[in-house]
Order: structure tokens, then C-alpha cells, then sequence
């Protein structure tokens, strides 16, 4: 059976979160059709919904790929802190055996991707996007998908700091523990805590204060 196809906006979506397309880059319809081989009626409604979502931004008659100032990112860390701690608390109640275990094989298998920081960003947005499953509140889910939408706007992930993908891991341990052993506060607090760190490695790595992987 095959999988679904992709529509416009979720390959694009998808582009910019890779880094295919950055902060400030123009999108041309004709180029993205090209690209995705659709017409450009569906790239036309998907660059349309992608600037109403402030994904992308207006440079003349040009759409570009939207870029967080300083009190955007801010602001964005601080509705991510709260709402991805209210998930790994509802997690640590609601989850299943197994959605538990999927996250603990989650961990032991991203030992294996600390020195590749794509990857590990890959795997991490897998990780996190677990736990707001697991959390089984749709709502917190649709928000959450909002939030990690505005993430794809930053050119650099934090795990490309050096030693940040241990020390993220180490991180992830820990919440995994928390609701492993149904503990609601703890996971909260550990995930909450670990997103407060990734924000001030990203601060650090935007100020030029630590270095990055090659």
C-alpha cells in the first residue's frame, strides 16, 4: 500500500524546516513547482496559507521565509517551555506501556547520532513529537504543531553547539525517566528545563559564544 502523497504546503513546509529554503529566501512559485513537481495552483494556495501563518513574509511583491528577531525567539520559548511541559506531565499520566517504551528505544538509539547534528535534530523533533502524543490531548497536540512550525524559522538548530546532542540526550533521559516512573511533576519540570537549556545554547550560539560541530 502506498503511502499518502504530500500536498504543497507540507512539502514546502517540510523544506524550509530541513533548511532547504532559509530565513530570507525569496519562493517562486514556478521554482517550487518545478521542484515538487505540482502545478502552481497548489503552490499558490500554499504560499498563501504559509504567509497567513507568518512563516513567510512579504519583501516587495516577493514572499520570503519569515526570521524570528530577538524577542520573537523569546517569546516562542517561553509558549514552548509551558506547553511541552504540560505534555510530558500528561504523558507521565496517560501514556501506555508501550508508547513509554517507544520513547526509552527513542533515547537508546540516538546514542548513536551524536556527531551528525541534522540527524539528531531529526531525530529530536521524533522524540518530541512522541511525547505530545502520548500526552492523548488532541488540543495540546494542534498547538504544539503550531509552535514547532515557528521552530523551523531558525537557520541553525542548538544541537549543532558543541557538546549540546550529549548533554540534549543526557536531558532526554531524564524526562523519559520521569514518566516512566509516572512521576507528572518531574517529567514536567525535566522537560521544561530541558527546552530553558536548548534556548540558552541558541542564545550562546547566536551571540558567537560557543562554537559548532563541522
Amino acid at each position: 500500500m502506498k503511502a499518502p502523497q504530500k500536498d504543497a504546503y507540507t512539502l514546502i513546509l517540510e523544506a524550509i524546516d530541513m533548511g532547504i529554503y532559509k530565513p530570507g529566501d525569496r519562493l517562486v512559485e514556478s521554482d517550487l513547482a518545478e521542484r515538487f513537481g505540482v502545478s502552481r495552483t497548489p503552490i499558490r494556495e500554499a504560499l498563501q496559507r504559509l504567509e497567513t501563518q507568518s512563516l513567510l513574509t512579504r519583501d516587495g511583491r516577493s514572499l520570503i521565509v519569515a526570521s524570528l528577531d530577538h524577542n520573537q525567539l523569546a517569546e516562542l520559548y517561553v509558549v514552548r517551555a509551558e506547553l511541552e511541559g504540560l505534555a510530558a506531565n500528561l504523558a507521565a499520566r496517560h501514556a501506555t506501556d508501550e508508547e513509554v517504551r517507544v520513547l526509552r528505544d527513542m533515547v537508546e538509539e540516538d546514542r548513536k547520532l551524536l556527531n551528525d547534528p541534522q540527524a539528531m535534530a531529526r531525530a529530536n523533533r521524533r522524540f518530541h513529537k512522541q511525547i505530545h502524543l502520548s500526552s492523548h490531548n488532541r488540543f495540546l497536540v494542534q498547538q504544539l504543531d503550531l509552535v514547532h512550525r515557528s521552530m523551523a524559522l531558525m537557520a541553525t538548530t542548538s544541537l549543532a553547539a558543541l557538546g549540546r546532542p550529549a548533554d540534549a540526550l543526557k536531558e532526554h533521559d531524564a524526562i523519559v525517566s520521569a514518566i516512566e516512573a509516572r512521576d507528572t511533576k518531574g517529567a514536567g519540570d525535566a522537560l521544561k528545563a530541558h527546552i530553558s537549556k536548548a534556548f540558552v545554547t541558541r542564545l550562546k550560539l547566536d551571540s558567537g559564544e560557543v562554537g559548532t560541530i563541522v
